[in-house]
């Protein structure tokens, strides 16, 4: 099993920049591909930013390219998605998801493993 923990959420003005990690633990070994989704209110978990362990593969919701930053640190079985020039419409429940498949990374049905979510909240 893998636990998945989020952190680093929270509220803050339009414009500003949040980090979002991710700790993990349990066996990870088994993981390929980590991923960000999240899911504002009245719709659904949709897809954010995803890598693989060794940061050889990233993709990124195409709308969020270039905001967002997705990252690891393997010392500390850590994911991060830095959150750049936030918006309101980035208001969300933000969760952190692990799948140790190779398939579409930007699906959610192919993930194994979330964490209980976060709440970021942007005011304008």
């Amino acid at each position: 099993q893998v636990q998945l923990v989020e952190s680093g959420g929270g509220l803050v003005q339009s414009g500003h920049s949040l980090r979002l990690s991710c700790a993990a633990s349990g066996r990870t070994v088994n993981i390929n591909y980590w991923g960000w989704f999240r899911q504002a209110p009245g719709k659904e978990r949709e897809f954010v930013a995803a890598m693989t362990w060794n940061g050889g593969r990233i993709h990124y919701a195409d709308t969020l390219k270039g905001r967002f930053t997705i990252s690891r640190d393997t010392a500390k079985n850590t994911v991060y998605l830095q959150t750049n020039s936030l918006k309101p419409e980035d208001t969300a429940v933000y969760y952190c998801a692990g799948t140790g498949r190779l398939g579409d990374a930007t699906d959610r049905a192919n993930y194994d493993y979330w964490g209980q979510g976060i709440q970021v909240t942007v005011s304008s």
